[in-house]
């Protein structure tokens, strides 16, 4: 929760649990130590926060719980430099700062009762989660729902433990995928974007959101295009861009969008209109 009066103060959490998703990314669920400000805490879908610890420094993640299920905020890490590598030092009991919600959510609102079309790699399944979750919870207020994840192997998938709950689930259309064959793997084989073509979606009355490695997403961008899905259809997420948090540093910056106070959610028409940075 971010102090109004000072927003770079950051609140004061407990890690709950820790689950070691992959080789290299960790989850982390925390709880405010201020009973009275978890329970006043509120965020949208998509949304990001800062986490901390004193004498290592911040960095950005989405908070990939939804905010139907408060028990906890959920973040998950990727190692890969050293703040990442000291907050996988961390564990249950330990402290950590917390400044959040900060950035804008995706418009969920505006996806009512349309076809969801999620698309997902690696680590990109972070932001996408909190998502999904929260329209699985409302699951009434959407159409048809597609989640399409994959990863270089079982290895790499993250939120392994979830993943049976959701290929099991009748309600929702899961399709797991990996990059090449592996040793009792029985789901789908082959690149993401490829795999998305053989599914096909349709594009009326529906929406794509995307989040993975860069080249996925390029990928995934052209194959969505050649499935005839409009800019205006497709979002993904920047997260990994944001600094500060709140558009002071000017180190988030994407031409004059600045992607902590403008993003990090933007659709595909509204990429395109930015300096190609990515």
């Amino acid at each position: 929760m971010t102090d109004p009066k000072n927003p770079y103060l950051p609140e004061v959490a407990t890690i709950l649990e820790t689950v070691q998703e992959t080789h290299n990314i960790k989850t982390f669920r925390v709880r405010f130590d201020d009973e009275a400000k978890m329970k006043a805490f509120t965020f949208e879908p998509g949304q990001v926060g800062q986490l901390s610890a004193p004498g290592i420094g911040e960095s950005t993640f989405v908070i990939n719980s939804p905010p139907t299920r408060m028990d906890y905020l959920q973040f998950s890490v990727m190692r890969a430099g050293e703040v990442t590598g000291m907050l996988h030092g961390l564990a249950a009991g330990d402290k950590v700062g917390v400044r959040a919600p900060l950035g804008k959510p995706f418009p969920y609102e505006a996806m009512k009762g349309k076809d969801i079309v999620f698309v997902g790699g690696g680590i990109g399944m972070a932001p996408l989660r909190t998502l999904f979750l929260f329209m699985l919870d409302n699951r009434a207020d959407y159409g048809d729902i597609t989640l399409l994840y994959g990863a270089r192997s079982p290895a790499d998938m993250a939120f392994s433990s979830e993943l049976p709950e959701w290929t099991s689930r009748k309600d929702v259309n899961t399709v797991l995928t990996i990059d090449r064959e592996a040793e009792g793997w029985e789901h789908r084989v082959g690149l993401i974007p490829n795999v998305l073509l053989e599914l096909a979606p349709k594009p009326e009355n529906a929406v794509a959101i995307t989040c993975g490695p860069p080249i996925m997403i390029k990928f995934t961008l052209e194959a969505l295009k050649k499935l005839n899905f409009q800019d205006e259809q497709i979002y993904t997420t920047l997260e990994k861009r944001m600094k500060c948090g709140i558009g002071i540093c000017g180190r988030c910056n994407i031409g004059s969008s600045y992607v902590c106070v403008d993003g990090p959610v933007y659709s595909y028409a509204q990429l395109k209109a930015l300096p190609n940075e990515l």
